[in-house]
């Protein structure tokens, strides 16, 4: 968990609970007592009225409220049709990741507008016109990977090749073309940039040593490889 996540995770439980100890939170982020105190220095800074009750806890001044995100039926509508299109991703890490996202986002919607957005959910449909099977449940691990640098493991599998190689990764960017996710890496194997099918990835690690930034650029990576639609898709498959 990152900082800023846990200190949104902090402000929280603040929320929820009347009094909270340095010790309660430092066990449920698994973190040092010293790092929460440090935390809560940081929300006190940035204006969050955090009482501390000497020989108790930490609790919030009493009416402190955190101004309510207010959505446009036509915003709340762009969330529910993406959640359609999202579902079509045949990735299912990142369809429940974003599942779970919007209810929490739901929960701050209008009545007026969650009733509408309910409504306009059950009047879509997205057709699913792939003519293969292909799913995979890795894609939320793997931008976590792009995000921190950190390298992966697989053992990838090519297109009409029973064999499995193992690859060491550098995850750099992704990018979706016919219902298919591409992950575009430094590949220990080759020795060059490679690009993989998601749901060709038999297996996968999330190694927690990092590397250093190779500074890819995705735009460079296409104007230097012009995109070609079936040309890549074929190509991509056979690394």
């Amino acid at each position: 968990m990152t900082q800023l996540s846990r200190l949104i995770a902090i402000l929280t439980l603040l929320k929820s609970k009347r009094i909270l100890t340095a010790t309660e939170l430092a066990n449920k982020f698994k973190v040092s007592i010293r790092t929460i105190y440090r935390d809560i220095k940081k929300l006190i800074e940035a204006g969050v009225p955090i009482v501390t009750i000497e020989g108790k806890g930490y609790t919030l001044m009493d009416g402190y409220t955190v101004a309510p995100v207010q959505f446009t039926e036509k915003e709340a509508n762009a969330l529910v049709t993406a959640q359609h299109l999202i579902k079509k991703s045949n990735d299912s890490s990142f369809v429940l990741d974003y599942d779970e996202a919007l209810t929490k986002i739901k929960s701050v919607f209008r009545s007026s507008i969650l009733e509408k957005s309910e409504l306009l959910n059950k009047k879509i449909h997205v057709f699913d016109t792939r003519q293969e099977n292909i799913a995979s449940n890795s894609l939320s691990e793997i931008q976590l990977a792009i995000t921190n640098y950190n390298y992966i493991e697989i053992n990838y599998k090519k297109e009409n090749d029973t064999n499995i190689s193992f690859r060491k990764i550098e995850p750099y960017a992704m990018y979706s073309t016919q219902k298919k996710w591409i992950l575009i890496a430094w590949c220990y194997l080759r020795l060059e940039y490679r690009a993989f099918r998601v749901d060709r990835i038999q297996h996968f690690k999330i190694l927690s040593d990092t590397f250093e930034d190779r500074k890819f650029n995705i735009q460079t990576y296409f104007q230097s490889s012009p995109y070609d639609n079936k040309k890549k898709t074929r190509t991509f498959t056979k690394k």
